[in-house]
């Protein structure tokens, strides 16, 4: 997963910009989800979703810094290690902070904050390089300039505050330089050869932090974009690396002849940061309306891909929607086994019966919710608030997809049977978050 990477933003979508081969290759090879869906605008409550398969608003991760993985919910991770996985986490979590004892990026180590501990070796992965939040895209354990935007009150070249983890207690101090999605993949390579040689299943989540801002890349990926302006030539350098690790770890995979049967998920956990291209929130949403924090479909519509090569023979492309929360119950379902003690309800649907060709629309809705923010979706129609429900804006997102014209005068009806089922789910949610008829 890319964080703040919009829907635009790679070369497959038809970004004149972007150089993103090894993506490019996986959407002709693999399925390309054209209605792929973050749950939430903002990274933290995504990242939630993606292993419980839950909307974040059912445990109380309701923005980003806010809340933590709490100990009820099961992920991916505890349920693959009941089927003997070997699991790991690689780069940024933000599903709750990893110390209570030093200062640590934004929540970790603070006295206020030490309910918010939850790192990943508490949650299921037995093998984690994991930072609380956000680090420079290029060495990133140094402050950038000022230009990369986003150091706060940090003093460019001096230690920039957030750390790489490893388990309790323990912090990376080698091999941090350079590429910081090299640097991830550097950990990860290891942890799936010794899986491999041990001959043993592994899980492995991957969250890049390119390209959230601060945005920074070497001399070496900006030369490849030397035409354009240097903001440009940082922000897609740093996702052209990006990919190149994405290609490292495949290149591997196929040396270890694990390749065909290796699922690989890719998405972004947002769209692209900015209220506009400027500087270095140079992302796009494409022909999307709104960006990072929006619940327009800039904001949750964003790059999705699978390759399965021993299932997934030919290039796919669907207009079904899809989540971010049917990771889980997908997964679930290639294994073959539902965990018992997981919470109910699920908000995600298992991908495979459109994998399987058995599948034409989804049979679910998707709902989302982001502070003053709501929006329910089907396989048609979306509404949107802005007033917590107060006024509902109607788009048909098959038709009008860029969300240009409001017709929720057109059809009440819809606006009226839409916002009930939204009220119905969002009360579901509260009594998930109160602990109330949940399994």
């Amino acid at each position: 997963m890319a964080d703040d990477m919009g829907w635009g933003d790679p070369a497959y979508n038809g970004n004149p910009l972007s150089k993103t081969p090894v993506l490019d290759k996986m959407a002709s090879e693999g399925i390309v989800f054209n209605r792929f869906y973050a749950s939430s605008p903002v990274c933290s409550p995504t990242r939630g979703s993606c292993i419980t398969g839950r909307h974040p608003y059912r445990y109380g991760i309701f923005y980003a810094n806010v809340g933590h993985m709490m100990d009820r919910e099961v992920t991916l991770a505890e349920a693959l290690k009941t089927k003997g996985y070997v699991t790991g986490h690689f780069g940024k979590w933000h599903l709750g902070t990893l110390t209570k004892t030093i200062k640590d990026a934004n929540r970790g180590g603070r006295p206020k904050d030490t309910v918010n501990y939850s790192p990943p070796w508490e949650n299921g992965f037995d093998a984690c390089f994991s930072t609380e939040s956000k680090v420079p895209t290029w060495n990133p354990m140094i402050t950038p300039p000022r230009s990369a935007q986003d150091v706060g009150q940090r003093v460019e070249g001096e230690a920039f505050g957030t750390f790489y983890w490893t388990g309790p207690g323990q912090i990376a101090s080698e091999n941090l330089e350079g590429d910081d999605s090299h640097v991830i993949m550097d950990r990860v390579i290891p942890f799936i050869g010794a899986a491999v040689e041990s001959k043993k299943p592994f899980f492995t989540v991957i969250w890049f932090h390119t390209p959230h801002l601060p945005v920074i890349t070497g001399e070496k990926y900006k030369q490849l974009f030397s035409e354009y302006s240097e903001d440009v030539q940082h922000y897609y350098g740093a996702i052209y690396a990006m990919d190149e690790q994405i290609g490292r770890l495949q290149s591997f995979l196929k040396e270890k002849k694990v390749k065909d049967n290796t699922i690989i998920f890719f998405t972004s956990d947002n769209g692209p940061e900015g209220k506009k291209r400027k500087g270095r929130t140079q992302g796009t949403a494409g022909k999307f309306r709104g960006r990072k924090r929006s619940l327009y479909e800039g904001g949750v519509r964003v790059p999705g891909l699978m390759s399965w090569p021993a299932v997934i023979k030919e290039h796919r492309t669907t207009d079904i929607p899809f989540s971010t929360l049917d990771y889980f119950p997908t997964i679930m379902d290639i294994v073959g086994f539902s965990v018992p003690s997981q919470p109910e309800p699920l908000d995600g649907i298992s991908m495979m019966p459109f994998i399987e060709h058995k599948m034409e629309e989804r049979p679910a809705p998707i709902g989302f919710e982001s502070r003053n923010q709501q929006a329910f979706m089907n396989n048609n129609y979306k509404i949107y608030s802005s007033d917590n429900g107060a006024h509902f804006e109607l788009y048909d997102i098959v038709n009008d997809p860029g969300e240009t014209k409001d017709i929720s005068t057109e059809f009440p009806e819809i606006v009226k049977e839409l916002s009930e089922q939204l009220t119905r789910w969002r009360e579901s949610c509260k009594n998930s978050f109160q602990g109330v008829n949940e399994k």
